[in-house]
């Protein structure tokens, strides 16, 4: 390995070297890597560089030397772990079980700790937070975000923020389901939606939707307006406090209904580790992994014994697997299912469909280049198949694709498989 953790004077005191005792990652989940190499071929970055210490095996070996009395964080080793998209394709691939998705994000939070990130970096992320996270702050800018599309063919991050704001729902914002939404036929359970951050402030309407679908197949359906957010952003990004505040937040606004259902990729998986994160809290860590335990993507609930009648829908369409729904939660079969239960519908598998389109949160903000060249092969693999819509279940995911479909001069409509189901089951064409 080219690219060393620097040696310090922390050591001496602190035989965890660059890393402090809060929630480190673990020597034994390093250990659990055998280097065989078979990330290497699934990793996003690694395809992009050709560069060990931006593969899975590399930074986990960059983590293991962190681990080393006397090191520190230097600049190169933050840079290879920053680069990471957290996509969890090597989650996927390895053959010996290396919790990853454990190792990155407890990573990530040591530097934002002990990393001396450039007054720049720092601005960028906190307003990235204070809005993404907020979404009675974040609603009323994205109105003004779509109004400056000459800003959209900017480099850096400004032209970045600028081109995803262009893929936003024109009524995203403004619909919103119903506080409950009963039943229909014999009740299954009572569940509570998550309205969540983004995907309440800029595409509602996916939200309506999941509550209209989940009580036409039996579910009682609440909607509350907490949580604000369930932390998923901070959680990988790097702010585990941030994020464990949230996760505190969200158990307590959900815990008593039957079962907590999710429609945005990245918000699912980060609550279903809310066992993890919490696992060191010994007033929450009982609740959250119940907690956790109970949540479901909406269309891996949905696929289970599905009632509600299906109308035609004559549309071809390109399915694009989340990487926090296909890799974090194994949920790949499930949406597919639901899909090819619309009659009608004419399903399509992109080339390299479970590839990273470079969102990853907000890796597509402040990794800007790198995301860009994984958004356009995403949306070329898609215009491939020749398909009338792309259907994709996150909402960073969507508005990733949305911009580089435009950008190619291509602008397919990129929906949630759920706003399909719905406008079958009511009868009705997209729009």
């Amino acid at each position: 390995m080219s690219a060393q953790s620097e040696p310090g004077t922390r050591g001496a005191q602190d035989p965890l070297g660059a890393f402090d005792a809060e929630r480190p990652p673990p020597l034994e989940l390093i250990e659990d890597c055998v280097h065989c190499g078979f990330c290497l071929p699934a990793c996003p970055t690694y395809a992009l560089w050709g560069d060990e210490l931006d593969s899975p095996r590399g930074r986990i070996v960059l983590m293991e030397e962190a681990h080393e009395p006397g090191r520190k964080l230097s600049p190169t080793v933050v840079e290879h772990w920053d680069r990471c998209l957290g996509c969890m394709a090597c989650v996927t691939a390895c053959p010996s079980g290396v919790r990853y998705d454990t190792l990155i994000t407890r990573t990530r939070a040591q530097v934002e700790r002990h990393h001396p990130r450039s007054l720049s970096e720092r601005l960028k992320r906190r307003a990235i937070f204070a809005l993404a996270t907020h979404p009675a702050r974040l609603r009323p800018l994205l109105p003004l975000a779509r109004l400056a599309p000459a800003l959209a063919g900017r480099g850096g991050t400004i032209g970045a923020v600028a081109a995803l704001a262009q893929g936003l729902p024109a009524r995203g914002g403004r619909t919103r389901p119903p506080a409950v939404t009963p039943a229909r036929g014999v009740r299954r359970a009572r569940v509570a939606l998550l309205q969540g951050c983004v995907q309440r402030a800029g595409f509602g309407a996916v939200n309506a939707a999941s509550a209209r679908v989940l009580a036409a197949e039996g579910f009682e359906v609440h909607a509350p307006e907490a949580p604000r957010c369930c932390g998923a952003l901070q959680h990988h990004a790097g702010d585990a406090r941030g994020a464990m505040a949230l996760a505190r937040t969200t158990i307590a606004a959900l815990e008593a209904f039957d079962l907590v259902v999710v429609n945005a990729a990245g918000c699912g998986s980060t609550m279903k580790e809310y066992g993890e994160l919490l696992g060191d809290d010994p007033a929450w860590a009982e609740r959250a992994a119940g907690f956790a335990g109970r949540v479901r993507d909406v269309c891996e609930l949905l696929a289970d014994e599905p009632r509600a009648p299906r109308h035609p829908l004559e549309l071809s369409v390109a399915y694009h697997d989340a990487c926090h729904l296909a890799h974090a939660q194994g949920i790949r079969e499930q949406p597919r299912a639901l899909l090819r239960s619309i009659p009608g519908i004419e399903l399509h598998e992109p080339t390299g469909g479970e590839a990273c389109c470079g969102s990853a949160g907000i890796h597509n903000i402040v990794q800007p280049e790198a995301a860009a060249e994984l958004g356009s092969r995403s949306a070329r693999a898609a215009l491939e198949t020749g398909a009338q819509i792309v259907a994709v279940a996150n909402p960073g995911c969507a508005l990733q694709l949305s911009a580089h479909l435009r950008s190619l001069g291509h602008p397919l409509p990129v929906r949630h498989p759920i706003e399909l189901l719905a406008a079958s089951l009511e009868g009705r064409q997209l729009r």
